[in-house]
């Protein structure tokens, strides 16, 4: 056991004697600072939770330059949740919420959270690195009990990759005033691509062996504790040695995470200019427009000098 906390990182590893790959993430600091002044009903501040661990844990898989978006989109009371990890690290999350709906949802079957706080829709996968490059685009239904079984479900049938994943979060279990730090945490394997026998022929002993020792890793893999994975004492390495105790488990270099917002003055700006003037002119209350972003809840406010600054260069 270290000293050292692990959190808000996720460490990457190799069951090398399985063939397995795989990665761990938990969040501490910055999955408080994401929820901590969003207000969410207890219910929604979960299933964010976890779509932003998520997010963390399958952008950490790609070697990019840009944004890693993943989005929940349905017709249940959380009808829409963002959250984006750029290739520096920095992670944010936002969730749509009907309050109404969701406190009427709480005393209601089925009691798994995505049927019954996303409803019907889909979660989607974005990798946006810019305008000279093509997006790199995914999308599942949301179908199965949790969000990570939509994952796994992508993997599979999408990327031919047999994955499991397992999630942590202490969130749901937060009442009223509770001030004990939020935490978020998830374990994911994936199978490397095996090696097809030719056309006609039986499996090979390695091929059999590797197909049972992915069920094994799965087995072990699934029975990792939430405390253990939210544990920030825990390194990642002594979960894993407690899990796979007969693999050998290469480790390597842990990626940091923070949480921070991408909004700014300058941006809104360029928002408001892509719109004609007479529309933002709908906006306008007691002679000033606000503006605020959904991810941090920073506000921008433009009055009149302000708009027609921003207008001068004659945009209708």
């Amino acid at each position: 056991m270290s000293a050292f906390a692990f959190e808000d990182a996720v460490q990457p590893f190799q069951v090398e004697d399985a063939r397995v790959r795989g990665r761990m993430v938990r969040l501490g600091p910055a999955l408080e600072s994401i929820l901590g002044a969003r207000g969410l009903p207890v219910q929604a501040e979960a299933m964010l939770a976890e779509a932003v661990t998520l997010a963390a844990l399958l952008a950490s898989g790609f070697k990019y330059k840009g944004v890693f978006t993943l989005q929940t989109q349905g017709d249940g009371p959380v009808g829409l949740m963002v959250a984006d990890v750029t290739s520096e690290g920095s992670l944010r999350g936002y969730a749509r919420v009907d309050a109404e709906r969701i406190a009427q949802a709480r005393a209601q079957a089925p009691a798994a959270p995505v049927p019954r706080l996303l409803g019907a829709g889909n979660l989607s996968f974005t990798l946006d690195q810019g305008p000279a490059t093509e997006r790199y685009q995914g999308i599942v239904a949301l179908e199965g009990g949790r969000l990570a079984e939509c994952v796994q479900t992508y993997f599979r049938q999408s990327e031919q990759l047999e994955t499991a994943i397992v999630v942590a979060e202490n969130c749901s279990a937060r009442a009223a005033g509770n001030r004990t730090p939020r935490r978020a945490a998830a374990l994911m394997v994936q199978r490397l691509p095996p090696e097809n026998p030719p056309a006609g022929e039986a499996p090979s002993p390695a091929a059999e062996r590797a197909e049972e020792d992915w069920r094994r890793v799965v087995a072990l893999a699934s029975g990792v504790s939430a405390a253990e994975l939210l544990d920030d004492r825990l390194q990642p390495t002594d979960v894993l040695a407690r899990l796979f105790p007969e693999d050998g488990v290469r480790a390597y270099r842990t990626r940091k995470l923070r949480h921070a917002c991408r909004c700014s003055q300058a941006k809104v700006e360029r928002t408001l200019r892509s719109f004609p003037r007479a529309e933002i002119e709908e906006f306008v209350v007691d002679g000033v427009v606000d503006v605020t972003c959904e991810f941090c809840g920073v506000h921008y406010r433009f009055d009149e000098p302000a708009l027609a600054r921003l207008f001068a260069d004659g945009k209708a």
